[in-house]
């Protein structure tokens, strides 16, 4: 019976999940140009790229670099430790290069450190914080390159912690818009880098400690260059590297990163010229507000005669955004679902839902179950009847013939567990087969039921088997893949534990998901592009 039932469910849930074309995506806006020679403008929340150029070629960074070291230092220091600056870390540095005046024997606490660092872009207070870390610039350089690679960075390389001139030392728009999300990200980098003004201690140079000020003009509303909702970011310049610059900005909800790479004084123009593109063609919406394919799970059991509650407690993150033109219709947008969740996926969520624009990715949300109490699953319809007339049955009959028989098929139905139990597969076969619906509480329900929804309910049946049988041949393929998949599988079971909602239950609405709405969403790669321009 109850596998009957389940063959009910996962027709209702087919059906309701049959796949919808999505309309054919407008052209994807690319009004601007630069004058430098790489740039990037990404939303931040979404890492998504609205505009790019030369986006994976490799320049010379300059100070910008000095982003990721502080990045590394707030991530492993604690701000009250005091750092002792060595002669290697004052004088290993270039001619005339950016200092704050610091010298061999001074002692700053990590912070002062940092904002030496980002505001005045101080290289001697780079390579000190750098030795207080990892004991040498060259063991820290290390550091930075296992940090950049675990942000997704593949086209850098760094050498040093403050970006002076090095062959061995390099990066491209992408990689440092994804080094400034994250750098956007941490509270402390962007307490620090915003601040307008700092004083630093007393130092052998600076006897009256030094009032040190942002060399960034566009968060400067004194300066021509002072651009509406900037928060902050970071200058560079050196002979081989040009212009550089990293500028954070948000204006009405959404959040922009902005690269400029080898520029030729046009560093600033050309970041306005990124900014004012992005806030003026796109949106950062929330993908849970118009995606519609996990809606119609609840109203589809609902119309089957079935208790939702125990699986369609499924929703979006709402917290997830997603990046879309202006004027755009959610139906040019594809999705591409994936349960294959790893350790630092937020806990809760049960499958990753990925979003496109062609063949851009515009973000991605989770899907998680709601909380709900043990008395809030509730049992089918058809199941609460059935156990009823057993229950009464049993109560008529007494200690008669087979009354012992019978009070353990009672027990075993007061036993049985409440909401929709989906049938275990076997340990040496994926088919499942549907059990003699001979019996006499069947018939009794049958008895009361029109002709017509039998002849409705034969149709779905039919239709359900054949489905069936396309995911069992699924099932079995896919139980032939590598250990890796059953690893990924036993940390998705572990989280559906911890959720209180079998692994039968999830794995059938998934999987039905994915053989019905999932069939329109392609499986989609980063759209890696080294030519001119990136669109």
């Amino acid at each position: 019976m109850k596998r009957f039932l389940t063959v009910i469910l996962c027709s209702a849930l087919i059906a309701g999940l049959v796949p919808i074309r999505a309309d054919a995506a407008p052209a994807w806006p690319d009004n601007v140009s630069i004058q430098a020679e790489g740039g990037i403008v990404i939303d931040a929340d979404t890492g998504t790229v609205l505009y790019g150029k030369n986006i994976h070629s490799a320049y010379y960074p300059a100070s910008i670099t000095k982003i990721l070291t502080a990045l590394i230092v707030i991530e492993r220091c604690d701000l009250d430790e005091m750092v002792t600056f060595s002669h290697n870390a004052v004088y290993n540095v270039e001619p005339g290069s950016t200092s704050a005046g610091l010298d061999e024997g001074d002692v700053l606490t990590v912070r002062d450190c940092l904002y030496a660092l980002l505001l005045k872009s101080a290289n001697e207070a780079a390579n000190a914080l750098a030795e207080h870390v990892a004991g040498t610039t060259e063991s820290f350089a290390e550091l930075m390159n296992v940090r950049a690679a675990s942000l997704g960075c593949q086209d850098s390389h760094f050498a040093n912690p403050s970006g002076l001139n090095d062959p061995n030392h390099y990066t491209s728009a992408y990689d440092m818009a994804l080094i400034g999300q994250a750098a956007l990200n941490n509270e402390t980098f962007m307490e620090i880098d915003s601040t307008l003004y700092y004083d630093l201690p007393v130092t052998r140079n600076n006897k009256e400690g030094l009032r040190i000020y942002p060399g960034h003009k566009m968060i400067k509303k004194n300066m021509p260059e002072y651009y509406s909702g900037a928060l902050g970011g970071k200058t560079g310049y050196t002979s081989l590297a040009g212009n550089t610059l990293v500028t954070f900005a948000r204006r009405d909800g959404l959040t922009l990163v902005a690269v400029v790479l080898n520029g030729h004084s046009t560093h600033y123009s050309d970041t306005k010229a990124l900014l004012n593109f992005g806030f003026r063609n796109f949106l950062s919406v929330s993908a849970a507000d118009f995606d519609t394919d996990f809606t119609s799970i609840e109203n589809d059991m609902t119309i089957a005669g079935l208790s939702p509650t125990g699986l369609s407690g499924l929703e979006l993150d709402p917290s997830m955004k997603i990046t879309i033109p202006k004027d755009a219709v959610f139906s040019s947008v594809t999705s591409h679902l994936t349960y294959d969740l790893t350790d630092q996926d937020p806990p809760g969520s049960i499958a990753r839902v990925r979003y496109y624009w062609d063949d851009r990715a515009i973000g991605f949300t989770y899907l998680i179950i709601k909380a709900m109490s043990p008395d809030q699953v509730m049992m089918p319809a058809a199941v609460s009847s059935l156990a009823e007339s057993s229950a009464q049955e049993t109560e008529e009959q007494g200690e008669g013939e087979g009354g012992e028989e019978e009070d353990i098929q009672a027990q075993n139905m007061d036993e049985a567990p409440l909401g929709p139990s989906l049938p275990k597969p076997d340990k040496e076969s994926d088919t499942e087969t549907i059990p003699d619906d001979s019996s006499p509480e069947l018939s009794r329900i049958a008895a009361g039921i029109p002709a017509a929804f039998w002849f409705a309910a034969g149709g779905i049946v039919i239709f359900a088997v054949l489905a069936a049988a396309g995911i069992v041949l699924r099932i079995h393929s896919r139980r032939k893949e590598d250990e890796a998949r059953l690893m990924r599988r036993q940390r998705r079971l572990e989280r559906l534990e911890q959720s209180g909602i079998s692994s039968e239950q999830f794995e059938s609405l998934v999987k039905q998901w994915r053989s019905g709405s999932g069939k329109r969403h392609n499986s989609h790669s980063s759209n890696r592009n080294d030519t001119d321009e990136y669109f």
